[in-house]
């Protein structure tokens, strides 16, 4: 009985984990997302910028929604992700802060 008990609850905080996990993903994507629009409301990005980090970002949900294609999202397949968002958050903050407007 114990052991049944204690599978359970492990499968159950890796299942929370997982979906934490998940959930943080989203959220840097809408933070990413919302970011842009704000370089774009301030014109610190211009057309070309703003037309490359939305293509950027839409490459990043495809990737994700490959990811949970199979059902199962990998340590591996989060890993990549992140890195990727990592890799376009300074991405955006480099193009906001370039010195290029909008005009």
């Amino acid at each position: 009985m114990k052991q049944l008990l204690f599978a359970t609850a492990l499968f159950m905080a890796i299942g929370f984990s997982s979906s934490a996990q998940t959930q943080t993903i989203k959220q840097h994507a809408k933070h990413q997302t919302h970011r842009i629009k704000n370089g774009v409301h301030s014109g610190e990005l211009t057309k070309a910028e703003t037309k490359n980090l939305v293509k950027d970002q839409r490459e990043i949900h495809q990737d994700i929604k490959e990811a949970r294609a199979d059902g199962t999202f990998t340590k591996a397949e989060r890993k990549a992700i992140k890195k990727e968002q990592r890799k376009e958050r300074r991405e955006i903050a480099r193009k906001k802060h370039n010195d290029r407007d909008r005009g």
